[in-house]
């Protein structure tokens, strides 16, 4: 079986943000995820994860936006500037929590010229942070409407532009699902580009077992590649506590 972490952002919601650690520890979780870590100090969520001798795999970029503006990001045209001012704040916070991916999110543009943005954000950020290892994801339509990244091809051929090293795939198990019809078929096709995992189910985002999706299949075909990365559950509990929802890890 793959190594399995917890996206404590999506698990373990039942508990305060720092007792969640404690409590992905005492589930058998020695690696774990948070989409957005910075509303809470950087040394109060470093001293969670040493306590509980917990590697963090991932954050996102950008920090929330406080200032109540249009919402937008790596591949909006325009953006650049704020762009570049994000990804500096973000790391900033990385230097403290060292996540081993940040993941850039594309942001919500339709625009002729937001490829090339994209690329060219992503390039001057892997160039500015040669050490930290970027990640890109595509999101469904459904969950995510107007997000410019929403297919595996477009970010296959993004990575083709980029052409960095530290700049790699997050193949999500859900948003294949949702998006292409196949998560199994779209790992095998991806799973050379792909640096980070996380799994949920369709069509509800819940745990493993539950809809169209193989994942002994799944599981078995990440074994058998050359991934040996971290495999994150960010999905939402179908029970009340999230201890009780983690039968598909036995």
């Amino acid at each position: 079986m793959p190594r399995f972490a917890a996206n404590l952002t999506l698990l373990f919601t039942e508990l305060p943000y720092l007792d969640r650690f404690d409590a992905a520890a005492s589930a058998g979780f020695s690696a774990v995820e948070i989409l957005f870590p910075y509303d809470v100090p950087a040394k109060d969520t470093r001293r969670a994860l040493l306590r509980n001798g917990l590697d963090l795999i991932l954050i996102n970029a950008p920090p929330p936006n406080y200032t109540g503006g249009t919402p937008g990001y790596g591949a909006v045209p325009g953006g650049e500037g704020r762009f570049e001012h994000d990804i500096k704040r973000a790391l900033r916070y990385a230097g403290e929590l060292r996540p081993t991916f940040i993941h850039i999110m594309a942001g919500y543009t339709k625009d002729e010229a937001a490829e090339a943005t994209f690329v060219r954000n992503l390039q001057w950020a892997a160039d500015l942070a040669p050490e930290q290892s970027f990640t890109i994801e595509p999101l469904n339509p459904g969950d995510q409407p107007g997000y410019f990244l929403d297919d595996y091809a477009l970010a296959a051929r993004i990575l083709d532009a980029v052409d960095r090293p530290n700049v790699g795939l997050q193949y999500d198990s859900y948003h294949a699902e949702v998006i292409h019809g196949d998560a199994l078929q779209i790992w095998e096709v991806y799973k050379d580009r792909v640096t980070h995992v996380q799994i949920g189910a369709a069509p509800g985002r819940s745990e493993p077992g539950t809809g169209p999706t193989n994942f002994p299949a799944l599981f078995a075909a990440i074994d058998a590649s050359s991934y040996a990365g971290w495999v994150s559950a960010e999905y939402h509990s179908s029970t009340a506590r999230t201890e009780d929802s983690l039968h598909w890890l036995k």
